[in-house]
């Protein structure tokens, strides 16, 4: 049961946690096709995503843990384990049998205990919430977690800083704690959550009222998996007025394709969802800002 929600004050408090340990990443400033946006290349934080910031405001808040220990599909192990570093705390990471090679090798090298477990993340977070039960343990949740929130809306937060004439953020949705930091640090500007066909926990879950089960199948799976938004994400979202858009496979690897083509970018599948959302034209305003959250595979 959720007893407390991160807010825009928690945000700006994340903001000075994370300080130290994050690259405030560069705004690009662009046009495609004769049409203006604004590019946050979160992809060259350390860690290669944006994981990194709720890592480590999770493990900034609250009494220093132990051991760490978290499941992950690739991005938020990479994550865990370089905060962990970071902060000189030994950390565990679950992962499931499937994840990709490229970021299961970045996990071990960052310095965790890599534990591959079950065929799904799901499977891998059960097991991992079971170590977690040792005393002076701290389960680092992917998303499903106020503090994570809170720092992951310090991507937007900054995107907001450095380029005020933003009029949208538009973020790939996982399991929701991109879009929710977003909401809470936008500034009233609209908020875009982009997910693929056939990831979509977020846009069910708006439609049902509810957090419900979501089919996972999309080549950005290893990033946007998640089969049910969290309890923490979801009470934000519901609150606040954001647009929920949905993009085939097709179109998020054209659009990845085009970052390469446009502007050398390299970046994952899960990254290009915010420009292919854009490039069909789904997305309102007239200059949006696009995260692109990561390029681990």
């Amino acid at each position: 049961m959720i007893t407390t929600l991160p807010t825009a004050a928690s945000v700006a408090e994340a903001a000075a946690a994370v300080a130290p340990h994050v690259r405030r990443t560069p705004v690009l400033r662009a046009e495609i096709d004769g049409r203006p946006l604004v590019l946050k290349l979160e992809h060259l934080q350390r860690g290669g995503s944006f994981k990194l910031r709720g890592a480590v405001n999770a493990l900034t808040a609250g009494p220093r843990p132990t051991h760490v220990v978290t499941a992950s599909g690739g991005n938020h192990g990479i994550a865990v384990a370089t905060a962990a570093a970071s902060l000189r705390l030994p950390a565990t990471v679950y992962v499931p049998v499937t994840a990709p090679e490229a970021k299961t090798r970045r996990i071990e090298a960052a310095g965790a205990r890599l534990v591959r477990h079950g065929a799904t993340y799901g499977e891998a977070a059960v097991a991992a919430l079971a170590e977690a039960q040792a005393p002076g343990a701290r389960y680092v949740s992917a998303y499903d977690d106020p503090a994570v929130v809170a720092g992951q809306g310090t991507v937007t937060a900054e995107a907001v800083a450095d380029a005020p004439e933003i009029d949208a953020v538009v973020v790939a949705a996982g399991g929701g704690g991109l879009s929710a930091g977003a909401a809470l640090a936008s500034g009233g500007r609209t908020v875009v959550v982009v997910e693929p066909e056939g990831c979509c926990c977020v846009h069910r879950a708006l439609e049902a009222g509810r957090p419900v089960d979501a089919p996972v199948d999309s080549v950005a799976a290893s990033a946007l998996g998640a089969t049910r938004v969290g309890e923490v994400p979801f009470a934000l979202l519901s609150s606040a007025d954001v647009v929920s858009v949905l993009v085939t496979d097709a179109e998020l690897l054209a659009a990845q394709d085009r970052l390469w083509e446009e502007f050398r970018l390299a970046v994952e599948p899960a990254a290009a969802v915010p420009l292919a959302a854009w490039l069909a034209g789904r997305v309102p305003g007239e200059r949006a800002c696009l995260v692109l959250c990561g390029a681990n595979t």
